[in-house]
C-alpha cells in the first residue's frame, strides 16, 4: 500500500529503507542540483578532498535551474526535473563515491541506477513534468553556486536548502525495485489476456 513520507535531509540509512516503490515523498532541507557535466566535476573535486561541502545523506536534484538576479542575489525562478537516463552511465559510481541517499529527476533510470540504489542503500524518485515554476516555490535558500563560470547557470550546482520539495513518487527503492518493471509486467499481462479474448 503506497504511503505518505515527509523527509528532512541528511537522510539515514533506516530512512531510505522505509520508501517503496509507488510511495509519495516530500522532501525538506539541503538538496542540490546536477546534471552529466556537474557530476564529472563534483567527481574529481571529490577525490581531490576539496568538495565544497558534504554530500553524504543528501539528494541529487537532476534540474537545470532557471535563474535571476535581485537585489544582486540569486532567485530561483523555475526547477523543474530533467530527463534522468543520461546520467545513467555515470549514476552508479557518483552514488557510490557521494554517499547521497537519492536522486531526483523525470523519467526513469536503468540497472545500474538500480544497482547503486539496493547496494548503497539510496532511492530514486520522480517529480511531475510541467510544475517547474510551482517548485521554485519550494526553495527557502540558495546556500551556495558552484563551478558557474565553468559551466554555466543550468549546469552549475545550486546547493539548495527547500520545504516540502514534492510530490515525489519514489520509482526505484533500496529494495531493487523498480516502478517501470512492475508496470511493464501489468501491461504485459493485460494485453496477454486481450490478445486471448481477440
Amino acid at each position: 500500500m503506497t504511503e505518505e513520507h515527509k523527509l528532512k535531509t541528511p537522510l539515514k540509512k533506516e530512512d531510505v529503507a522505509k520508501l517503496r516503490i509507488g510511495d509519495i515523498v516530500y522532501v525538506s532541507g539541503e538538496v542540490f542540483t546536477s546534471r552529466d557535466r556537474t557530476q564529472r566535476l563534483i567527481l574529481e573535486s571529490k577525490n581531490k578532498g576539496k568538495l565544497p561541502f558534504s554530500l553524504e545523506g543528501l539528494i541529487e536534484y537532476h534540474a537545470g535551474p532557471i535563474v535571476r538576479k535581485k537585489n544582486s542575489k540569486w532567485e530561483i525562478v523555475s526547477l523543474g526535473p530533467t530527463t534522468s537516463f543520461r546520467m545513467e552511465a555515470g549514476e552508479y559510481d557518483f552514488i557510490k563515491e557521494t554517499g547521497i541517499a537519492g536522486i531526483i529527476g523525470k523519467g526513469g533510470m536503468g540497472n545500474k541506477t538500480k544497482e547503486a540504489c539496493k547496494e548503497f542503500k539510496a532511492f530514486y524518485g520522480v517529480l511531475p513534468g510541467g510544475a517547474a515554476a510551482l517548485l521554485s516555490k519550494k526553495v527557502e535558500q540558495i546556500l551556495g553556486v558552484y563551478w558557474l563560470k565553468e559551466l554555466g547557470v543550468p549546469e552549475a550546482m545550486w546547493h539548495l536548502k527547500v520545504k516540502d520539495l514534492g510530490p515525489i513518487i519514489i520509482a526505484i527503492d533500496s529494495h531493487g525495485n523498480d516502478i517501470y518493471d512492475s508496470l511493464k509486467e501489468r501491461v504485459d499481462r493485460n494485453l496477454s489476456r486481450l490478445l486471448q479474448v481477440v
